[in-house]
Order: structure tokens, then sequence, then C-alpha cells
């Protein structure tokens, strides 16, 4: 394990694990106790009260942050005709069809996002091998599957996040910048725990959002007092 500096040891000191803090302050501290020469990512943990063993009580699903994610974002999409054009100009950095599954197997993926009209899965069906290890694989239930590419472009250079339940019952979401103000983050944060709220699956009992901890790419995590977003 690395061994951390004097200003983590001393930051790590200023963060009461015990407590829950109001969002805001969280945030507020986090931007206090940013330390790395880069722009930190600020990410959400949210622990599900869901049995992830069990199909029913996966969480999967897209959220388009309304502030952004601060990120860059390139999109490739399987398209034709006036699928093809619509999601070039709704600003797609790449449109094909089997010419994009032929540059994809041969290694070239400079992309972040993939997007396909359904009768395009039959080509992009070959490249599970490829595509599903990386996470991009395109999911109707996602998004990323569309009758609509173009809507689904603009959904993915706005800021739209996947998240999806881990072995444990976790969702893990980037929430923005640590440059962000913390109104922007809040209204991200906001915006993810009201689709995970609509995302509830009706086989999960007893408490749904059991802890929701905030913290940055090299920082401590800190945990939220629900009470605080508005959307809970």
């Amino acid at each position: 394990m690395a061994k951390l500096t004097k200003r983590q040891r001393l930051n790590r000191e200023k963060v009461d694990a015990t407590r829950a803090y109001a969002v805001k302050d969280a945030f507020n501290l986090l931007k206090e106790l940013a330390t790395s020469k880069f722009v930190e990512s600020v990410d959400v943990a949210v622990n599900l009260g869901v049995d992830p063993r069990r199909s029913d009580q996966v969480v999967r699903g897209s959220t388009v942050l309304p502030r952004g994610t601060g990120k860059t974002v390139r999109v490739a999409v399987f398209a034709q005709g006036a699928n093809a054009e619509a999601a070039k100009a709704a600003g797609a950095d790449i449109v094909g069809y089997e010419d994009l599954a032929d540059s994809i197997k041969a290694g070239k993926m400079d992309f972040d996002v993939v997007i396909a009209t359904p009768d395009a899965m039959r080509v992009v069906g070959q490249l599970g091998q490829i595509l599903g290890p990386r996470g991009l694989m395109p999911n109707p239930k996602v998004g990323t599957v569309s009758m609509d590419p173009a809507a689904a472009v603009r959904n993915a250079k706005a800021g739209q996040v996947r998240y999806r339940t881990d072995k444990a019952g976790i969702i893990h979401c980037t929430l923005g910048k640590v440059s962000f103000d913390e109104d922007a983050l809040l209204e991200n944060l906001n915006a993810l725990i009201g689709d995970l709220n609509k995302a509830k699956p009706s086989a999960a009992k007893g408490i749904y959002l059991k802890r929701i901890t905030v913290s940055t790419t090299m920082g401590p995590g800190l945990m939220v007092d629900q009470g605080s977003l508005a959307t809970v």
C-alpha cells in the first residue's frame, strides 16, 4: 500500500469517519482536502438495500447529470442512412457500420461510449468479446441501443453516466470535478439519487438507500446525511 504523505495524513485527521455530513459541508470539505496536482473527480458510492445475487434486484441504468461530468466524451455510433446523418449532426465523433466494426476488430478504440440502432446490433454483436470487458457494449437498459441515436449522442455528450450494482450491492458513479461548485455537485447528486429511487426493484425490502459516501479520486470518503438531499 502506498505510503501517505504528511499532508494526506493531516487531511485524513480532519475527517470524522463516524459523522454524517450535510451534503454541502461534505463537498466543501472534499474541495479543501484535494491535494493532487491534477483536477480530481468527485465520486459517490451508494450502498443499496438489495441482494445483488438475485437478478430481479440488480439495479442498472443511466442518468444525465444536469451539470455534466467535466469530461470530454468521444462517442462512436453504429447506424446507417438517416440515422447515421442525424448522429453526425448531433455531434458523434465516429459513425459507421460494418466499416466501424472492422476498425474496432483491428484495435482502433478511440471512443468512450458506443451507441447503436437496434438494426445495427447484428453487427455490434460480433464485437461482444472486445466491447463487453471494457463496459462499452451497447445496451437498451442504459440508453445506448436506441431508435433515436441523435438523442443518445446528445445525452452522452451532455454528461450521461451509467451505473450498475456491484457484487456488494453498491453503485459507484462520478459526479463531476472537484473544481465544480457545491451547487453543481449537489444538482448532479440529486439527479442520480432521484433516478436510483425510480429504479428501486419491487423485490427489494427494507431500507433502500442505506449509505451514501462521497470522495475525490485521491481523498477519503465522507458519509452524507441523507436528510440534506432534496430527492430522498
